[in-house]
């Protein structure tokens, strides 16, 4: 089943297409790799003039308080694009994790600077016990901890923590990433950074007792972000592949009339729409059906990250010698589904929590046995 668009979502489609085209071709994104940020900070400014980055901030908060399927689209034209710029990490997680917290004054601070792409977020995905919080006499929260990890780390201008303070309870605080190490990726379009804090300056972020359900919500949205950013991915690798069957010409026949490579088009038509299927599922879930998304949240990254990497495995194999080169830009989709793959939990990862729900769901009564099977 084919997932239907309203005309206001494929016209959002068409214009940011339009603008990546322009603004980030395959050799602006090879330039900005070469940065040591990896950041297109111009293009993200053209990005939050259009919207695009503050597209689930609240309208209060000078937002368009648009929901996660809008969000979704311009995912997936971002993950066609190899975009290098903060998408994620700021209009998803970010963004999902000071809404979620329902702190309005922090809110207030915070968001319209996301809107105007002036400032951008990133949450640790480490757990609150690695990282500890203690109120200092000048009444500054001060955090020590080791995050690990952290998607865009180094170049946020927020990043957003769990720690545990004095009394054991757990609380989100905001702090600089200027303490953050980058560390070498395979997908240079990615950014990841090591994150140690030591007696570092925090502020609050919501009250205690809301962080744990802060970070689930973070954790199943990154998921279905990445399945969307998949999704763009491994439908550029299918254009292309079929683009490039239709004109190299073999045996005095083009190689698109082989079967051979007919099926393997067919193949990743396929596991493009089901993918994509999946994706916005899961984005439709995040809106209407939030009790469902940790199970579609999984389902669509699980899916759509490993269909993204045969994709751009099939799209080498298509275009032969000239697709092992580093002038081409299919090792880049390559890394780059290696990348997504890996990120939040991979899809082996997914799967076993797909299996503990449900046979949770059946212990509960709420799943026929014979549905497990």
């Amino acid at each position: 089943m084919r997932f239907a668009f309203t005309d206001e979502q494929e016209e959002l489609r068409a214009a940011l297409r339009d603008l990546l085209t322009d603004r980030a071709p395959s050799a602006r994104v090879r330039e900005i790799m070469q940065t040591p940020d990896g950041v297109d900070r111009e293009l993200w400014r053209a990005l939050a003039e259009m919207g695009i980055a503050g597209m689930l901030v609240p309208e209060e908060y000078d937002g368009l308080g648009f929901g996660f399927l809008e969000l979704a689209v311009a995912l997936e034209e971002a993950g066609r694009a190899l975009l290098p710029a903060p998408l994620l990490s700021t209009a998803v997680l970010g963004v999902t994790a000071v809404l979620a917290a329902e702190d309005p004054a922090r809110a207030a601070e915070i968001l319209p600077g996301v809107a105007a792409g002036t400032i951008t977020l990133t949450v640790a995905r480490s757990a609150p016990a690695a990282c500890t919080a203690v109120l200092r006499a000048d009444g500054r929260w001060r955090l020590t901890g080791d995050l690990g990890t952290v998607l865009d780390g180094a170049s946020a201008d927020l990043v957003v923590v769990a720690a545990t303070d004095p009394s054991g309870a757990t609380r989100l605080f905001t702090v600089s990433s200027d303490s953050g190490a980058r560390l070498p990726t395979m997908d240079q379009t990615v950014r990841l950074a090591h994150l140690v804090l030591d007696d570092t300056p925090a502020t609050p972020l919501g009250g205690a007792g809301v962080a744990e359900a802060v970070l689930a919500r973070v954790e199943q949205l990154a998921a279905v972000g990445l399945a969307l950013l998949a999704v763009g991915g491994a439908a550029t690798c299918l254009d292309a592949s079929v683009e490039y069957a239709r004109t190299r010409v073999q045996f005095g026949r083009p190689i698109g009339s082989f079967q051979a490579i007919q099926h393997r088009c067919a193949d990743m038509l396929l596991e493009v729409e089901s993918a994509r299927s999946a994706a916005y599922y899961a984005s439709w879930c995040a809106v209407a059906d939030p009790a469902a998304l940790p199970v579609y949240a999984s389902v669509a990254k699980s899916y759509a990250t490993e269909a993204y990497r045969r994709a751009a495995g099939e799209q080498i194999q298509i275009h032969g010698g000239i697709g092992f080169t580093w002038e081409h830009d299919a090792h880049l989709h390559l890394k780059r589904a290696a990348t997504l793959e890996a990120l939040y939990g991979s899809p082996t990862e997914h799967r076993r929590l797909l299996w503990e729900s449900l046979a949770t769901s059946t212990e509960a009564g709420l799943v026929e046995p014979s549905a497990s099977r």
